[in-house]
C-alpha cells in the first residue's frame, strides 16, 4: 500500500514546518486520477500520525476532478482515466487537472 508512504511523507512535511504546534486540521487534495485512494489515506493517517504534531487532527480531503485538453481539436474535457480519450475520439490527450496531491492547508490550535 503506497499510500502509507505518501500519508507518512505529508505528515513529515507538516511536522518539518509545525512540530512545535498541535495542528487540529489538515486539508489534502486528491486528485481522481492521482492513483491514490482517499479512503486509504484516511486510514493510514491516524496510524501514521500518533505521537507527531498531527495527532488527533482532522484530515479533511477534497478530490478534484480530471481534467484534460485534447492536443488534436484543443477541447478540453472531464477525464475519467489517465489513458482519456477526447470526446473527439483523439487519444492525443494531455492531463491538465486533477492527477496530483497537495496539502491545501493546515491549521493548529491557539495557544
Amino acid at each position: 500500500m503506497h499510500e502509507l508512504a505518501i500519508t507518512e511523507s505529508v505528515i513529515d512535511a507538516i511536522s518539518e514546518q509545525l512540530s512545535e504546534m498541535r495542528v487540529t486540521v489538515v486539508h489534502l487534495e486528491i486528485g481522481r486520477l492521482s492513483g491514490v485512494l482517499p479512503d486509504a489515506v484516511r486510514f493510514c493517517f491516524e496510524l501514521a500520525g500518533e505521537g507527531t504534531c498531527v495527532a488527533g487532527a482532522r484530515l479533511e480531503i477534497t478530490e478534484p476532478e480530471g481534467r484534460g485538453t485534447c492536443r488534436a481539436c484543443a477541447g478540453s474535457f472531464a477525464a475519467r482515466d489517465p489513458l482519456a480519450v477526447c470526446p473527439c475520439g483523439s487519444a492525443d490527450v494531455a492531463i491538465t487537472g486533477g492527477d496530483g496531491l497537495r496539502i491545501t492547508g493546515v491549521e493548529v490550535a491557539r495557544v
